[in-house]
């Protein structure tokens, strides 16, 4: 009886992975980059991309179920500890730009909350309001190093309601000209309306797309606790693919009900999902009732995503990676538990990001847009360490020890298996590359090659800084 406790049904496991992977913003951001074209999009991105890379990490989960489930321990099983410590180290680096927009994002929210308007923000002078943005982050900072942790629970409960209020959005919205009989903005509903076109400026959106899918390697300790893995992961992850699906596509077409496909507003990004709610309660008469819980759940949503993100990919990577990479004064904790100079170089990489790209980029709306645009070329460089994981797994090494336990395989043949692994991991770079390319803004502009020049110099000193520990760490550790 006691084995058959933990297992869970691969519904529950689905319903898992939506929490973790899906976001009303991924459909905002989205539709505010492509309009209607975005669902051809989803169709594409999430058969070609999301489900192989799904039924990879199931995979691998089930071949390192004895492990922790990190993604650098992955690596570590296949290409041994240094390369392992630099997955670690991807994956804790590319949450600073991440870090910079949560007080971006906790700002708009109070504005929101108070005033019920956009316009607070968007006329700030973008440098006394990134100063406010990193008095906000250092606060959070100080509090998460104190282990002030009853604000994350408050923050895990806020981002639940606020995932319901995303699909509550939905329905309401898609229902709306049936029930309220609103008027849809977008007046032509052709196929032309949802056909893309292939062109450069298409391709430099598909970073978006990628970072709104990714993140499906957290639910990959959880497969060794299904009932019949082989047959219910697969199922479990067509399950959660389906419900990605359903609410991209429904929250797409929602969008496309209030906002006009061929005239999408400059701030929808900074203050889509606000505008959003606002609507909906002029549709059905509420005022600005759905607005303001909206904006409250989604401020405390990101003051404890924040704190989160400050505290845990840190801890990760000081607990998994190997001892001899990182400096031992870079692990020294305070009281609290908290890794106190780990904590310092986060504050100084942040401040960074906060502080100099307001002196060279215009106005609050394109300064929020940029740095949202920064994290989807950033964030999706540690799905790379997840297909390299999976080539090094079933090609370049071809480990039957390793493979030979597993409960559960995405693919039997292994040259397929390599050749699905080198597809993801080649179309994810190819996005982060095309996502250096800065959108509407005018080409070749002063702010142009600004922005050009943050994208590309961001991610290359930010994972760069991790090949300097190790060597930090051979001086000082002896």
């Amino acid at each position: 009886m006691g084995t058959n406790v933990k297992k869970i049904n691969w519904r529950t496991l689905a319903m898992m992975g939506f929490t973790i992977v899906w976001g009303f913003g991924n459909v905002v951001n989205n539709y505010a980059n492509q309009g209607l074209t975005v669902v051809i999009s989803w169709i594409l991105i999430l058969s070609l991309y999301f489900l192989p890379y799904a039924l990879m990490v199931g995979e691998m989960g089930s071949v390192f179920d004895h492990q922790s489930g990190g993604v650098s321990s992955w690596i570590g099983s296949t290409y041994g500890p240094m390369i392992a410590y630099l997955a670690g180290w991807t994956y804790w680096v590319v949450h600073i730009p991440y870090l910079a927009q949560k007080p971006q994002n906790v700002l708009v929210a109070l504005s929101w909350v108070f005033f019920q308007d956009a316009s607070i923000i968007k006329n700030f002078n973008p440098i006394l309001l990134q100063s406010i943005v990193l008095i906000i982050f250092l606060v959070f900072l100080w509090l998460s190093s104190k282990g002030i942790n009853s604000l994350k629970r408050i923050g895990a409960l806020a981002g639940t309601s606020m995932f319901f209020m995303g699909i509550l959005y939905i329905l309401l919205t898609v229902a709306a000209p049936k029930l309220v009989d609103a008027k849809s903005a977008t007046t032509v509903w052709s196929m032309s309306t949802f056909l893309p076109k292939f062109d450069f400026r298409y391709f430099t959106t598909i970073s978006m797309l990628i970072f709104a899918v990714g993140g499906a390697e957290k639910i990959s300790p959880y497969v060794k606790d299904l009932d019949h893995p082989d047959r219910n992961f697969p199922k479990g992850m067509l399950a959660l693919a389906a419900m990605v699906g359903m609410s991209a596509l429904l929250g797409s077409f929602a969008m496309g009900i209030m906002f006009n496909s061929n005239n999408i507003p400059a701030d929808l990004k900074m203050n889509g999902q606000y505008y959003a709610f606002k609507l909906l309660g002029e549709y059905y008469g509420v005022g600005n009732l759905l607005l303001v819980l909206y904006a409250i759940a989604n401020a405390l949503g990101q003051v404890a995503g924040l704190m989160f993100s400050i505290d845990a990919p840190l801890k990760i990577l000081i607990g998994d990676a190997d001892k001899r990479y990182i400096p031992k004064s870079f692990a020294i904790t305070n009281e609290y538990g908290a890794p106190i100079n780990g904590y310092k170089l986060t504050a100084i990489l942040v401040s960074i990001l906060i502080i100099i790209p307001a002196f060279g980029i215009g106005n609050m709306n394109n300064l929020y847009n940029w740095l949202l645009d920064l994290n989807s070329i950033v964030m999706p460089l540690r799905y790379l360490w997840v297909f390299l994981a999976y080539i090094g797994l079933r090609g370049l090494l071809k480990n039957k020890n390793l493979t030979a336990h597993a409960k559960y395989k995405f693919i039997k043949n292994d040259k397929l298996a390599t050749l699905v692994g080198v597809w993801c991991f080649a179309f994810t770079a190819f996005a982060c590359s095309m996502g250096v390319f800065p959108k509407d803004i005018p080409a070749f502009t002063s702010e142009w090659f600004f922005q050009l020049t943050l994208n590309i110099l961001t991610p290359v000193v930010l994972v760069g800084l991790g090949f300097i520990l190790p060597k930090i760490a051979k001086k000082t550790n002896n």
